[in-house]
């Protein structure tokens, strides 16, 4: 008989790995009886790394909705493990799944701050601001060992080059020395993403993030050292979240938060079947009405990849939590996310080289 539902291994989100769709063979569970006992568990899982060999670090991008056209992710895959990841289907492209393997099977960029440097060095580069953490968090927990963020931003800060960092990990905290003398020629901005200010459902949803109070505490040190901050109540889910979206920005502006942002949920590719998984075995009470909402959101489907579209849905549910949203930032006192300087911009010496000079 087939295999029954999983559960996930105690922090993780995703309860199995579905297969990667460029694959023409995969594995499924079977229950032969034999195990009968374990029916339903799931073995725990360590994180693994592998390196990235990569000879680049900038990705480019075209997308009309989106506010940068550069970005850059020190790490593939990424340990908080939030069920609702848009980014999971990138890991497909490393023969890994999006599932379990995504939160578990990271990829790392040992050179990544070298490789950066050679690229801000080419003749024909021109500055805009980069955008750091918009696919994995560059603070996700490995960051404390492997600290190639924080050389990242050695080299920004060198060249004073603007960036944007998205994260919902405190330790962003560890290099206020940096974000602090940046902001002071305004040159960084940091939105901290807060789902929900639940910890029970943040537990279960985004499993090894940063609690809601502390990304709370977060908001409000870097608003004190200087640092401009803003809040992303994302994503929003309906029927399961976004009821607290008023009280969410609430307590950002409290926090110290400044400006700030939402985003409808997206559920492309295996993010569909994964997250209806967890919903289902987390929350099965309130699935159906969480999914039929979602459709009114994308047109009765569960995703809509169309640009200008994609972030915000379509309806009057979509539009309610826009209006919602737009209400809510106005009484906060949320202003514009403020501009970035592209000025200050300069090439700092060349390290030294162990080649010799012919003059």
């Amino acid at each position: 008989m087939p295999a029954p539902s999983l559960t996930a291994p105690r922090g993780r989100a995703a309860a199995s790995n579905p297969p990667v769709r460029f694959e023409t063979q995969h594995t499924e569970c079977f229950d032969d009886g034999w195990s009968a006992e374990d029916a339903g568990v799931v073995a725990p899982v360590q994180t693994s790394l592998r390196r990235d060999a990569s000879r680049s670090a900038i990705s480019w991008n075209s997308s009309p909705d989106l506010g940068f056209d550069r970005s850059l992710n020190p790490y593939r895959g990424c340990e908080h493990g939030c069920i609702y990841c848009f980014a999971r289907p990138t890991h497909a492209y490393l023969g890994l799944s999006p599932g379990l393997d995504f939160e578990t099977e990271l990829v790392f960029k040992p050179e990544v701050a070298a490789l950066l440097e050679r690229e801000l060095r080419k003749p024909g580069y021109r500055v805009r601001p980069l955008a750091l953490g918009t696919n994995t968090d560059p603070y996700q927990p490995v960051e404390r060992g492997l600290r190639l963020t924080r050389g990242v931003l050695g080299v920004l800060q060198r060249f004073r080059h603007p960036l944007s960092i998205v994260t919902k990990s405190a330790g962003v905290l560890r290099d206020l020395d940096i974000l602090a003398a940046m902001a002071q020629e305004r040159l960084v901005r940091v939105h901290v993403s807060l789902t929900t200010l639940n910890a029970g459902l943040a537990r279960r949803m985004e499993p090894r993030a940063a609690t809601p109070a502390r990304r709370l505490q977060t908001i409000a040190a870097l608003a004190r050292a200087g640092v401009p901050v803003g809040v992303l109540a994302a994503p929003m889910i309906p029927g399961l979240n976004d009821a607290e979206l008023e009280h969410i920005l609430e307590a950002a502006a409290n926090a110290g938060a400044r400006h700030a942002g939402s985003l409808l949920l997206r559920l492309p590719l295996e993010v569909r079947p994964l997250f209806e998984d967890w919903l289902r075995q987390n929350y099965p009470a309130r699935a159906a009405h969480v999914l039929s909402l979602i459709r009114q959101c994308r047109g009765g489907a569960m995703n809509d990849a169309t640009f200008h579209r994609r972030h915000t849905g379509e309806g009057p549910y979509a539009v309610l939590l826009a209006q919602r949203f737009a209400r809510a930032a106005r009484q906060c006192g949320f202003t514009a996310t403020p501009a970035l300087d592209t000025t200050r911009f300069a090439l700092p010496p060349a390290p030294p080289s162990a080649q010799l000079s012919l003059f």
